[in-house]
């Protein structure tokens, strides 16, 4: 798509793009959509960007699909794969919707999932 800008390198899987932090493939909302995992020692935070946007609706509900999710599907299987990963790793997450004070953790909540804000 880019390939004879030379102020971009194009990358595949989820490498380490600057220290503390990795892309993390996260297609379907957009086309390369990616979330991002940091880490510093043995803290980690996902910031899922928008493949859990309104978490109000899509995480409770990952197979409601906005008209925003570009391929219903794909953004479906991304989303169910990001939020079992940041509870298999026991991580908090954020996005760019999320409500104040915008990052919390995720649990397995029947088909869906939920989320539980942090206090500010």
């Amino acid at each position: 798509m880019f390939p004879t800008w030379k102020n971009i390198r194009q990358v595949s899987g989820e490498p380490e793009v600057a220290p503390g932090i990795r892309f993390v493939n996260s297609p379907g909302h957009t086309p390369g959509h990616r979330a991002f995992h940091l880490s510093s020692g043995s803290s980690q935070l996902m910031i899922s960007n928008d493949t859990a946007y309104v978490p109000a609706l899509v995480v409770a509900n990952p197979g409601w699909h906005g008209q925003y999710d570009q391929n219903p599907q794909m953004a479906e299987a991304s989303r169910r794969a990001l939020l079992d990963r940041v509870i298999a790793e026991k991580m908090p997450i954020c996005g760019y919707h999320f409500p104040f004070p915008g990052a919390g953790t995720i649990a397995k909540d029947g088909s869906g999932y939920a989320l539980t804000l942090q206090k500010a």
